[in-house]
């Protein structure tokens, strides 16, 4: 298997080259030639497994270049019950009738990312001892994606962490995960701006030829494809979860601000998984909800995203959104690059005349949910079920309630779990005691260790420069 960028200037390249680069030399996103088809023989191989050994038969039509045996250690030392909880790794509760919720939320950091960042961690490793090599990981985070990075590749060898996330806009808990880690290869930076602001530094540093190649940039964000592989497993171990036959349809929504979760499921619908619809959920940062419903794609300056109660969502520009437009433009890579190109000038871009195409051959739907919907629904499923779910997942509940079709069996994606955004549970049910796992406790308590910065590349650049020691070539 090679990959290719979406924007049609790097040559095809092993998964093992595309795992530590972040985005392609061409400023597109890696992904591969083709998606393997699956077909109803080998769903029904692949019904009984345990979850490490479904996620070999995945992932080693992916990762070609890498040893069957390697491979194995790597998922069989990722996916382990001591880790994530449970033998399941992923459970699948029933919360009504065609209405599950996808457990994801059990490993390290409480949060859906931990699922590929472990996998992550352990394949950067892998790699870099392979190579001979050292890799300078630059990412930015909303909430989750850092502390989930920070757990997986603290203490790593030949791996030096630098994490940018929005000052003051994540929740006390996401903020204690990330900033008492102690560990010498792990640095926070907090930039005075939205979490647009890091990402778009992470793109110019990237963008960056010669920075990159002096430094060894690489990225954890969903950008990085073997993230998204990772997160391909989950999607078919949930569908087995839920049905007993390969004629049955099943339909995902996902709380969605950087396309990186339900772009995985999109994959594993173009590789044969019967999904009916991917059900895009999304806050008031509602711009994929705009496009999914009509057709136009308009990401919003910095100072127009709001800053809400479901904080891993406060984004307006999609990263991983460019893979699957790839796919709709029927692989024009040219007009892929001309249409976001525009997009990192702040210009939106109008496929409305492909919303059929959109809707039918890719399946997808989309909704929104507010602080009030979200509140609301906590509180219902707290009342009804005894169930407390985190403002992400309750947005993702909000919308699939309120599109599903007549029989259609829905699996919401869970995000992360409630303890993390203490705040808005308190808001939505009252004073409660929230479950946390043994090993948060007193987490906030907890000496911080952070560097603030104002909003611009160089800075950031500078903080670089002052921990890891340049190539000489």
């Amino acid at each position: 298997m090679k990959y290719i960028s979406t924007r049609g200037q790097t040559a095809p390249m092993d998964f093992s080259d595309v795992l530590l680069m972040g985005l392609a030399p061409d400023g597109g996103l890696m992904l591969p030639e083709h998606y393997p088809t699956i077909d109803s023989a080998t769903l029904d191989k692949w019904r009984t497994l345990s979850y490490p050994q479904l996620a070999m038969a995945i992932m080693q039509r992916f990762a070609t270049d890498i040893p069957a045996a390697d491979l194995q250690d790597i998922i069989e030392r990722t996916y382990t019950a001591e880790v994530f909880g449970s033998d399941d790794i992923v459970p699948v509760r029933k919360l009504e009738d065609d209405l599950y919720i996808l457990g994801l939320s059990n490993g390290p950091t409480l949060a859906f990312k931990d699922v590929a960042m472990q996998f992550l961690g352990n394949a950067f490793e892998y790699v870099l001892k392979k190579k001979d090599a050292r890799i300078t990981i630059i990412g930015a985070t909303s909430g989750d994606t850092g502390s989930a990075a920070e757990y997986a590749l603290r203490g790593k060898e030949n791996i030096e962490v630098f994490m940018l996330s929005p000052h003051e806009k994540m929740s006390e808990f996401q903020r204690a995960q990330m900033y008492s880690l102690t560990d010498d290869n792990i640095h926070n930076i907090a930039i005075k701006g939205m979490f647009d602001d890091c990402q778009d530094i992470v793109k110019a540093l990237q963008q960056d030829a010669t920075f990159k190649a002096a430094y060894n940039l690489g990225t954890v964000n969903s950008i990085n494809w073997g993230r998204i592989l990772a997160q391909i497993v989950y999607y078919f171990k949930a569908y087995f979860a839920v049905t007993s036959t390969n004629d049955e349809q099943v339909s995902f929504c996902v709380p969605s601000g950087n396309f990186g979760n339900i772009c995985a499921g999109h994959i594993a619908r173009e590789m044969g998984l019967p999904i009916q619809r991917l059900i895009v959920a999304t806050n008031e940062n509602d711009v994929l909800n705009d496009f999914f419903n009509e057709g136009t794609y308009q990401p919003r300056p910095t100072e127009q995203t709001y800053v809400t109660s479901s904080p891993s969502m406060d984004i307006s520009k999609a990263s991983n959104f460019e893979r699957f437009v790839y796919l709709l433009l029927d692989k024009d890579s040219k007009r892929v690059h001309e249409l976001f190109e525009g997009v990192k000038s702040g210009q939106g871009f109008d496929l409305s005349d492909s919303m059929e195409s959109v809707n039918s051959r890719y399946g997808f739907a989309a909704g929104k949910s507010t602080h009030a919907d979200r509140l609301q629904t906590i509180k219902a499923l707290y009342e009804q079920h005894g169930e407390l779910v985190d403002p992400h997942t309750a947005d993702g509940i909000k919308v699939a309630k309120e599109l599903q079709q007549d029989g259609e069996v829905i699996v919401c994606a869970e995000t992360a779990l409630p303890v993390k955004f203490a705040d808005t549970i308190v808001e939505a049910v009252g004073q409660i005691d929230i479950d946390r796992p043994a090993h948060t406790e007193g987490l906030e308590g907890l000496e911080q260790q952070v560097v603030v910065l104002d909003n611009d590349a160089e800075l950031v650049a500078e903080q670089i420069r002052q921990y890891v020691t340049p190539n000489s070539k």
